[in-house]
């Protein structure tokens, strides 16, 4: 049988092994997927043990930047966004590395939201390896303008140069936006701390804004309580993200896309124990 696995450190906590059974299931392909606690200062090690037999793995934190070094062949997005969340064997026993986080992440709001980022206002908050995974695809829809704003702002600059070649982005400070946007997506950590990026209530236009985490938890998320309050058009988490990402990345190793929307009942009930 086809062995799969995410490798991450902590690792017991994600919700991969769910998904992928759940689409291996839906799509009738027989395969295995476990998590695989990557000691810290092996991944290369680790990651080359598991290919002598395995076919196909998902990468999370801390080792998408260590994946990108591992693998043999980069995708287009994977060299874009300088990190691998996907690691797929090819016929010849090499490794491609992509990165399926913004095709996810675009997927979860043009599909699932049914929300186009044609022409649309985007604000991004943060400028870590998650925005740099999702800058391309999101740029690829055609917005009328990125803005991605973080505390250090030259981190932002940076990114916005990087990309500027794909389309209208710029860069900001996060207390320097006053207009109103049509979608913001929080892409910083802040939720896990239980705090909300110091941004300005009057980015939200009320009844309009879609206002996006990609953080989840059984409980609304700082940021999305946040947007509630000031009356966000639409409010979503990042867990439509995470389905979307591993249906992508399934899809690379399998040939086959499997239907994310009775994973993600399933998820939000596990979720809610």
């Amino acid at each position: 049988m086809d062995r799969y696995v995410v490798f991450g450190n902590p690792i017991a906590h994600s919700k991969s092994p769910v998904l992928h059974s759940l689409f291996a299931e839906q799509t009738g392909q027989a395969m295995q997927y476990d998590t695989l606690l990557a000691p810290l200062d092996d991944f290369t090690g680790c990651a080359t043990a598991f290919f002598t037999q395995g076919r196909g793995a998902n990468v999370t934190v801390p080792f998408k930047e260590q994946a990108y070094r591992f693998a043999h062949q980069l995708s287009a997005r994977a060299l874009r966004a300088g990190a691998v969340n996907t690691l797929s064997k090819l016929a010849d026993g090499r490794v491609l590395g992509d990165n399926t986080d913004g095709a996810g992440l675009v997927r979860d709001l043009t599909v699932n939201a049914g929300f186009s980022l044609k022409g649309k206002r985007i604000l991004i908050l943060g400028a870590g390896g998650a925005v740099r995974g999702a800058l391309e695809p999101i740029l690829a829809q055609g917005p009328a303008s990125v803005t991605i704003a973080n505390r250090t702002v030259e981190k932002a600059e940076q990114l916005a140069e990087l990309f500027s070649d794909l389309g209208p982005v710029a860069a900001s400070g996060f207390d320097w936006l006053r207009e109103p946007v049509d979608l913001i997506i929080n892409a910083t950590s802040a939720s896990l701390a239980g705090e909300v990026p110091p941004i300005a209530s009057s980015l939200i236009e009320p009844g309009n804004t879609l206002c996006y985490d990609m953080m989840y938890g059984k409980e609304p998320t700082p940021f999305c309580a946040w947007a509630t309050e000031h009356r966000a058009g639409q409010v979503m988490d990042g867990l439509g993200m995470l389905a979307e990402q591993a249906a992508e990345a399934f899809y690379l190793w399998r040939g086959v896309r499997p239907d994310t929307a009775p994973a993600l009942v399933q998820l939000r009930r596990l979720l809610a124990l």
